[in-house]
């Protein structure tokens, strides 16, 4: 007995995740650079008053924002990498906005005090790192687009060879009066079937 053959669903094509991952590493590497504009290179982890969007940054935070811009965009051509690069957000912005909540005080203690403000960050950063976080989980999750593949749509397609014409192979005479170089084993005549014009 034959068994039925179930339909298959695979991914289809550019996925949203993989679209949304690209916009947004393009988001942070032009965010990056333009704070490097802002900041330039010097005091890379120290306090500075420059501002991009009315956030605060310094070359430590903008060069975080290049990085993962550009380890983004490598990910983007996979869906399941895309969907790795969210998961990397959301760890990333998720744990600057759990240290920004420290540092501004809003969690009454600091665990990592001793390591000062390396990122430069104040009140706005907290919520732009919540909603980023927030944006990290989004691609990680967002549904794929996906097509049925039916059985008869996997069927190959088998094309039979037609046969115009056939080869006939005819010994030649023999003659021992030849020399061994001279002789040829065999003739290949092309014969057509009947009906068909030569």
């Amino acid at each position: 007995m034959a068994r039925a053959q179930r339909p298959r669903i695979r991914t289809a094509g550019l996925q949203p995740a993989q679209v949304l991952a690209g916009l947004t590493s393009l988001a942070f590497l032009v965010f990056g650079i333009v704070g490097f504009t802002r900041t330039g290179f010097a005091d890379f982890v120290g306090y500075n008053p420059a501002t991009v969007l009315g956030f605060s940054v310094n070359p430590f935070y903008n060069l975080g924002f290049v990085l993962i811009g550009a380890i983004g965009l490598l990910l983007t051509f996979g869906s399941g990498r895309s969907r790795i690069f969210g998961l990397l957000t959301f760890a990333a912005f998720g744990a600057l906005f759990v240290w920004g909540l420290m540092i501004t005080g809003t969690v009454s203690t600091n665990p990592v005090s001793q390591a000062g403000n390396p990122f430069n960050l104040n009140g706005p950063d907290n919520w732009l790192h919540l909603g980023l976080a927030a944006l990290g989980l989004l691609i990680a999750f967002l549904p794929a687009r996906h097509k049925v593949l039916l059985p008869e749509d996997e069927e190959e397609t088998v094309v039979e060879d037609r046969v115009d014409s056939t080869t006939v192979v005819e010994p030649l005479p023999d003659d021992s009066r030849r020399p061994k170089h001279e002789k040829s084993p065999a003739i290949a005549r092309e014969e057509r079937p009947p009906g068909l014009a030569h």
